[in-house]
């Protein structure tokens, strides 16, 4: 059999079924890529060889007994750092959650388990979400596969970078920013952020509790579909999730979609959208128009705004979210404290500190600012009502189109430490992902043809809330 890291997913599945290869033999094979290259990208923090092993010894009797399995047949699979495991260690890759081991699996841990995967470890990323680039982390620095002198971006990083590794075939992330569609554009993977409430937030690590969603992150469209069929779904543990049927996703990515209206935003195509990205998204919609589909201009006149409107809603919450790590309840304790001359406060005060980076501190202290008495109303009550405006402009959009084309992000993957010192270009590099999370509605990113620096560029692709559906028929074509 060729090297698993160079099969689909439904390949992989296929040679399972038809008894040409084992899981025991995929986890073993992924354990020995994770050693060969992860010295160098950097992209698992953890991994648990034994219990993948054991679980994989169970799932290949199973088969061999002839028992039905669930839908990932003993996939291995890695899972972002932010993502509770019982017993496994969940840092967010700060300092303040070092020595954290949940005592429970998140929803979509239990999913994964219930359909028969097999998780591997778990996966770098900025600190606590917070970046674009996985350069955050206590855990160190995440190279980008394609190229380890660049970013893999964030802050899903570690996710994509292992997945464009050949480390996983499948991987979860999560997306408040574009943090899964970001890193899947820069390294040539496909990445989907379902809509807000598709998939329960148990267990996910809150950092905006109104715009994170956990999400698929696989080789190909097929992949992320299959993924997303077992994570999707009800859970009544969260009070976001929301109680909506599941579609056959895996169907959806297998079936050409007819009469396809994809909408095209002519503001995409500024002066600060790179050559190189025009051109592969360009090519890519004229592939889709020569397939039959019809491309419509369509306005989002909001748009503008929804970097200003996610740089004051997303740190207000963080900076409410992350109240709680105080030293006390929960998190790092400063050892400097000398309860003979300093009070609560110098505990409070110091083990924060020294809890936190520099990026957290920043997007707390925005947050905090907004939310503050005089600026509530003129800064963080005005961001939602821009939001509302920015979800109505989809709204009207898909009334004429079934998808959005366009831009993931403005450049192929940058060098890595290219925007270290300039937090507000980090931020303008996520313009053109950041609404899909302000609207609640779902989007994807697909590999197109890599950049002539042989860099990956995705495309993004979006969608009506829950028309995950359409969104894996429209992205089939290309991954």
């Amino acid at each position: 059999m060729s090297d698993p890291h160079s099969l689909s997913t439904a390949d992989l599945i296929a040679r399972l079924n038809g008894g040409e290869t084992t899981s025991r033999a995929l986890v073993e094979h992924s354990l020995a890529r994770i050693a060969e290259l992860n010295p160098t990208i950097n992209a698992f923090v953890s991994t648990d060889a034994e219990s993948a092993l054991a679980a994989a010894d169970a799932i290949d009797a199973r088969r061999s007994a002839g028992e039905s399995l669930g839908l990932l047949q003993g996939l291995p699979l890695g899972l972002k750092d932010n993502i509770c495991r019982q017993g496994a260690a969940t840092t967010c890759g700060s300092r303040m959650l070092n020595n954290f081991q949940p005592p429970y699996d998140a929803h979509v841990v239990e999913r994964i388990q219930a359909e028969d995967g097999i998780v591997i470890g778990k996966l770098n990323l900025d600190e606590f979400a917070m970046g674009s680039t996985t350069e955050t982390s206590v855990h160190g620095v995440t190279r980008n596969p394609a190229n380890t002198d660049h970013t893999p971006g964030g802050s899903s990083g570690g996710s994509a970078a292992a997945v464009a590794a050949g480390m996983v075939p499948l991987a979860l992330g999560s997306d408040t920013g574009g943090s899964i569609r970001q890193p899947a554009s820069f390294c040539g993977v496909v990445g989907l952020k379902p809509t807000y409430g598709r998939v329960s937030r148990y267990g996910l690590v809150a950092f905006a509790s109104s715009l994170d969603q956990i999400g698929p992150l696989a080789k190909d469209t097929y992949g992320a579909a299959l993924l997303l069929q077992t994570i999707a779904g009800h859970d009544q543990r969260d009070s976001t999730s929301v109680d909506h049927p599941v579609d056959n996703y895996m169907t959806a990515a297998t079936t050409a979609r007819e009469n396809l209206r994809i909408g095209v935003v002519k503001d995409h195509y500024t002066d600060g959208l790179s050559d190189d990205v025009r051109a592969a998204i360009e090519s890519q919609l004229e592939a889709y128009k020569s397939a039959g589909a019809t491309l419509v201009d369509i306005e989002l006149p909001h748009a503008k705004y929804a970097v200003a409107t996610y740089y004051l809603i997303a740190p207000s919450e963080a900076s409410s979210n992350l109240a709680r790590y105080d030293g006390i309840h929960y998190g790092h304790r400063s050892e400097q404290f000398d309860p003979a001359t300093d009070n609560l406060v110098d505990l409070y005060c110091q083990s924060r500190a020294e809890g936190f980076g520099p990026e957290v501190k920043r997007r707390i202290m925005l947050g905090t600012y907004a939310l503050s008495a005089g600026y509530y109303d003129a800064y963080y009550l005005k961001a939602l009502k821009v939001r509302r405006r920015i979800r109505e402009d989809f709204d009207k959009a898909f009334q004429h189109v079934d998808v959005i084309a366009g831009p993931v992000a403005p450049s192929t993957a940058f060098p890595i430490g290219d925007k270290a010192d300039d937090p507000l270009a980090l931020y303008l590099s996520d313009i053109y992902t950041l609404s899909a999370n302000l609207a609640g509605i779902p989007g994807i990113s697909i590999p197109l043809a890599a950049a002539p620096s042989g860099l990956p560029i995705g495309l993004q692709l979006q969608a009506p809330a829950f028309a995950e559906s359409t969104l894996l028929a429209a992205a089939s074509c290309c991954g």
